[in-house]
């Protein structure tokens, strides 16, 4: 089972099933929110559970972004069209024992920074 929390602690969450693979994503929107590229893996919505007051920003018409309005933590990214939810691994507690296994939307990365192609398998495009 994963478990995890935003910063402050207000908001926790838990899954029991994963869905894909860790990924990092590199599209300009998760740039923006996190800061550099987001790290999450995609948990099944059936065994998942969160507590507190989370705060949903719909930044497309296809997905919206779960943080939390005190502390600012980006922890969520749910598609609209999909019966799971995507998690910030950075947000987890613990070990997990997962590995980053995919690098996604690559061609809009950031000009500052490579992504080693060593082990991963690079994604253009959506999934």
């Amino acid at each position: 089972m994963l478990k995890g929390s935003c910063l402050c602690g207000k908001i926790t969450f838990s899954a029991t099933d994963l869905a894909r693979a860790p990924a990092a994503c590199h599209c300009s929107q998760c740039r923006k929110q996190s800061g550099h590229y987001w790290a999450s893996v995609n948990v099944w919505m059936k065994g998942f559970s969160m507590k507190g007051p989370v705060r949903w920003y719909e930044a497309s018409d296809s997905a919206r972004r779960g943080f939390c309005p005190t502390c600012g933590s980006f922890l969520f990214w749910k598609s609209n069209d999909e019966d799971e939810i995507g998690v910030a691994l950075g947000a987890l507690d613990g070990d997990t024992g997962l590995h980053l296994e995919r690098h996604i939307f690559t061609a809009d990365k950031g000009d500052y920074y490579e992504i080693p192609g060593v082990g991963h398998q690079e994604i253009q495009a959506d999934e």
